[in-house]
């Protein structure tokens, strides 16, 4: 059974993304609310370029946006689209789950059967 509840490239790139520990950071930060890539890049000992090299993989896979408010250009995580990574995973648990709870019934017949 064949189960895509987005394109596969939408899910790889923004998976890609967050294989980076900085990335995973950053949507964490954005999690808590919008910033500019000068407030993301506080807490970091990287250059402006990187984290804006960082915020520029994240906003190509779907996961944050920029827009726009006179000088200031904050970031947004996109939480629709972390959605669809969080259904993705749910659905890969509750295959798993039901794999193990048939393979539970059948020990247990196989116990009951001698």
């Amino acid at each position: 059974m064949s189960i895509s509840l987005a394109p596969a490239p939408e899910l790889d790139s923004a998976f890609a993304a967050l294989g980076d520990p900085v990335r995973r950071a950053l949507v964490a930060r954005l999690a808590r609310g919008d910033a500019t890539v000068g407030e993301l890049a506080a807490p970091f000992d990287l250059t402006p370029q990187a984290i804006s090299h960082h915020v520029g993989v994240l906003r190509r896979c779907g996961l944050i946006e920029q827009r726009r408010e006179g000088t200031r250009r904050p970031c947004r995580l996109r939480v629709d689209q972390l959605s669809l990574l969080g259904t993705w995973i749910d659905e890969q648990r509750r295959v798993w789950n039901d794999r193990l709870d048939a393979l539970e019934r059948h020990l247990a017949d196989e116990e009951a059967a001698r």
